[in-house]
């Protein structure tokens, strides 16, 4: 992201598909009216967006501290709980498909399909399996591993409560939240590029964990203050590792395919 000496960041990626800045704009928006109506956590004001831009304010970062990560455990909580319509919702007044990184990821578009009312179904459909075949395609995950993977979403899209966890309505996430979307700021923590949707929240808090954040466990701490985990949360969270997962492997190479895999066998009976 350049650095501008008018006190900006001016995100440009050469190439970008169509929709990828005004996505990633209507994501903040979404993100940010929480933030206003619900106590979520913060994120960038939108200055200007076109298809070859985006620009925001300058954030100046600060080591993490307990009292910024305790306050951000409480507003990611009051964030997801703002809501979503359904499962694979795209944020309000976006009409398309979305990217996780550099890479198109769907939404869902038609509130009365199943995968917009089941989030196993969802998550395996949209998540899970686009990702595992994009990476057999470009040979980063193996034949065993790839049918595997399909095994757990087998296993999903059946509703298995051990997969899923009791029934809980579409969260809003952030979608890509990962220790490098979290800026540790004088304002407290800022959420930045967000892939923002309908789904879990326990999806957000797994990638959390995958790539570690500084005062991880007191963050958790303070969201289970606030909105208590479901039961058996610390072993589905491999079940959500398993979509960035396959989003590395895709983007950088077989070891992330082979951890995918060895994820994967852990939820596949017999």
């Amino acid at each position: 992201m350049p650095r501008r000496d008018d006190g900006t960041f001016v995100k440009r990626r050469p190439g970008a598909p169509a929709g990828f800045y005004p996505v990633e704009a209507a994501g903040l928006s979404w993100l940010a009216r929480a933030a206003q109506e619900h106590g979520g956590v913060a994120v960038p004001r939108v200055l200007r967006v076109d298809e070859t831009r985006i620009v925001l304010p300058r954030l100046e970062e600060l080591p993490a501290t307990v009292p910024v990560a305790t306050e951000f455990g409480l507003r990611l909580a009051a964030m997801h709980s703002a809501g979503a319509p359904w499962f694979g919702a795209p944020p309000e007044g976006w009409e398309g498909d979305g990217f996780i990184g550099p890479l198109p990821m769907a939404h869902v578009h038609d509130p009365a399909l199943p995968s917009a009312l089941h989030w196993g179904l969802f998550f395996a459909e949209h998540r899970i399996l686009p990702f595992a075949r994009m990476a057999y395609e470009r040979g980063t995950l193996s034949v065993a591993d790839a049918r595997t993977v399909e095994r757990v979403c087998e296993r999903l899209a059946a509703g298995d409560p051990d997969l899923t966890g009791p029934q809980e309505p579409p969260a809003r996430i952030h979608g890509d939240l990962w220790s490098g979307n979290v800026l540790w700021t004088k304002y407290g923590a800022v959420l930045i590029d967000p892939a923002a949707h309908g789904g879990h929240r326990e999806t957000d808090l797994a990638m959390l964990e995958l790539f570690g954040l500084p005062w991880l466990e007191r963050v958790m701490d303070s969201y289970q203050e606030c909105w208590p985990l479901a039961c058996g949360w610390r072993e589905r969270r491999l079940i959500h590792q398993l979509h960035p997962l396959l989003v590395h492997a895709v983007l950088f190479g077989p070891s992330y395919g082979a951890r995918a895999g060895q994820v994967a066998r852990r939820f596949v009976r017999g």
